[in-house]
């Protein structure tokens, strides 16, 4: 794997790294992507099964899709991809993952600081008094129901939702103050999330994309490097390691 002299320089001297990630990096860990060709927007329609009013017609339904989706994701490990986004902690001042997946893998795989733009399928909460639950949720039952009686649903956003102002203020702060932008697995066509991409390269960011083909991403990066993350990520990472002695 060829990485240029000019992007390690960079990352040398970088105090600041954002990792932007989407679907692309899941897959290789098996977790299906939406828009692909084997996508499973190709296979459900999404306006039955993630939306809010979708999920108050016929919860029994949604939950039975959340929870095939949830076996997906327990069953699937973080890729050489996150471990080494993760890794990059070592050797950069500050490292920061915002990312448009909710599978929870960058946790998994060490990352630390984390923006979760669409939330987290292993989160749950109270449509009625928004208690939270995680790992103690019993979802054997169709339809789990919160002590006060409502109904719970993923802590996921759906369409026709705001992102979390939290996650979302959070990324842009970031990503306005770093001095590298990866872009990882993502096409950069779902807005707001993509709004990002921009308002890095605006405050002097360097882009950097990792894809495995050529996206929207492509014409504003710096650097674009074209197949699958859990093989150039750790490349960069090792490039960067031997470098700097670590």
């Amino acid at each position: 794997m060829e990485i240029s002299e000019n992007l390690i320089a960079r990352l040398q001297s970088a105090d600041s790294v954002v990792f932007f990630t989407g679907a692309g990096i899941s897959a290789e860990s098996g977790i299906p992507t939406f828009r692909g060709k084997d996508g499973i927007w190709n296979k459900l329609k999404p306006e039955e099964l993630a939306n809010f009013n979708a999920f108050m017609r016929n919860p029994e339904m949604v939950w039975e899709w959340y929870k095939y989706r949830r076996g997906i994701v327990h069953q699937s490990k973080p890729n050489d991809g996150h471990i080494a986004i993760a890794r990059f902690e070592e050797i950069i001042k500050k490292v920061s993952v915002v990312t448009q997946n909710i599978d929870n893998l960058h946790r998994r795989a060490g990352s630390r600081n984390i923006y979760e733009l669409h939330g987290n399928i292993e989160r749950n909460y109270c449509i009625k008094c928004r208690t939270f639950y995680n790992d103690d949720l019993d979802i054997k039952d169709k339809v789990p129901r919160c002590v006060c009686g409502g109904l719970i649903r993923p802590d996921v956003v759906w369409f026709g939702e705001y992102l979390p102002e939290d996650q979302y203020s959070g990324a842009e702060r970031v990503s306005s103050a770093c001095d590298i932008f990866f872009v990882v697995g993502t096409t950069g066509i779902v807005f707001p999330a993509a709004s990002l991409i921009y308002s890095a390269k605006r405050a002097g960011a360097y882009i950097v994309e990792v894809n495995v083909e050529e996206t929207e991403v492509s014409s504003v990066a710096g650097e674009s490097y074209f197949g699958e993350a859990g093989k150039i990520l750790p490349a960069i990472f090792n490039k960067i390691s031997e470098k700097k002695g670590t």
